[in-house]
């Protein structure tokens, strides 16, 4: 079963939401996605707009979660004055315009209020996205998140450990296994959709889903699995070779084993994120392999699976101390497969800790489960 852990905590995060919308000249704001949501008041129910003025915070949802919202946001130490009860949506925005009612700015999250939703809160005076304060604000996580995480890949790590990756083995077997058993040691469920990607064809692609194929001998399997606890993610991606390597699976194991070591190494606060992932590229590239890795290096995780920063060749952003990210380069050739290896690290002044510790030194699979 799990682990103890602290307790999670959404004490001083509205007042560090205030003080980051004071500086943009916003008065009151609106926070509708259910993550930024989660994080401010400790909610996780899949309706509510959280409204945050100069003196009042609220949170109004519908009568499936009144209970719930209470109960959470009392847990959480949020300081939410209030849980407001709306019959219908249209009652619920209107509310929620009544509470943001006046001049001067209002912000919002534009990203998850579709077109309609901006149109039907028409009545506000001028409304500001907020998208890049909330992400910015959550980027760095505290002790608890941060054990709730570690916990995470832990139980993902012992699932990946007790899998039977052998040839007779479909990738659907694979992916059910793992997943029953991050649940019987205590996770939520999986962090997404757990990837099994098997020989010459599934493993070229990079988010294959699980299918019937059966392992055979000579496959590459890539296996991206991480697990969910709390609201919280891990991510984690090993690749494993069914029977005797090839010498091309060997060196492209050992390249690509490399480059992530390169990338890891490169990961520290106030360092660029596209410098992690040109230390990837770079290794890949001195061996004539970069043309093969086709997607960013990786991405801060959190209470979403993908959030900020985001590690690729174009990223503009800086890691700091608190980051969670990934480093997961790939190889990808239709006709001989894939390989990926990804660790999750918190980012510290010094370097990095890893999050992640299943073992990657070679790519035989973990010994079968004994009975």
């Amino acid at each position: 079963m799990s682990a103890t852990l602290p307790p999670l905590s959404a004490a001083g995060r509205i007042a560090r939401l205030r003080e980051a919308l004071a500086g943009h000249g916003i008065e009151r704001a609106v926070v509708s996605g259910a993550s930024s949501r989660r994080w401010l008041s400790g909610f996780s129910g899949s309706n509510g707009d959280l409204v945050v003025t100069g003196d009042r915070v609220v949170l109004v949802t519908d009568g499936r979660y009144v209970a719930q919202a209470e109960r959470q946001i009392a847990a959480s130490g949020a300081g939410v004055d209030e849980v407001e009860m709306a019959t219908t949506v249209v009652e619920q925005r209107r509310r929620v315009d009544s509470l943001c009612s006046g001049p001067g700015r209002v912000g919002f999250e534009s990203t998850v209020w579709t077109h309609a939703e901006w149109s039907a809160h028409g009545s506000l005076d001028e409304l500001v996205p907020i998208d890049s304060v909330l992400t910015g604000l959550r980027r760095r996580k505290d002790a608890a998140e941060v054990a709730r995480m570690t916990e995470a890949a832990r139980l993902a790590s012992l699932a990946l450990a007790s899998a039977r990756i052998e040839a007779g083995v479909t990738e659907r077997e694979i992916r059910d296994e793992l997943e029953s058993t991050m649940r019987a040691h205590g996770a939520d469920g999986p962090s997404y959709e757990t990837i099994v990607a098997s020989g010459p064809e599934n493993a070229a692609m990079a988010h294959h889903r699980p299918t019937s194929r059966a392992l055979v001998e000579g496959d590459t399997v890539v296996i991206d699995v991480g697990a969910l606890l709390d609201g919280y993610h891990s991510d984690m991606t090993r690749t494993f070779i069914v029977g005797e390597p090839s010498p091309e699976q060997e060196r492209w194991y050992r390249v690509l084993a490399r480059a992530q070591q390169a990338g890891l190494e490169a990961v520290r606060a106030g360092v660029g994120t596209r410098d992690v992932d040109a230390a990837c590229r770079a290794v890949l590239a001195e061996e004539g392999l970069a043309d093969l890795f086709s997607h960013g290096t990786g991405h801060g995780v959190g209470l979403d699976i993908h959030e900020e920063p985001f590690l690729g060749r174009s990223t503009e952003s800086v890691l700091a101390t608190g980051d969670v990210v990934t480093v997961e380069p790939g190889l990808y050739r239709v006709g001989a497969g894939g390989m990926r290896i990804e660790d999750l690290v918190l980012v510290t002044e010094s370097g990095h800790r890893s999050l992640t510790d299943f073992p990657k030194d070679d790519p035989c699979p973990p010994s079968p489960p004994t009975t």
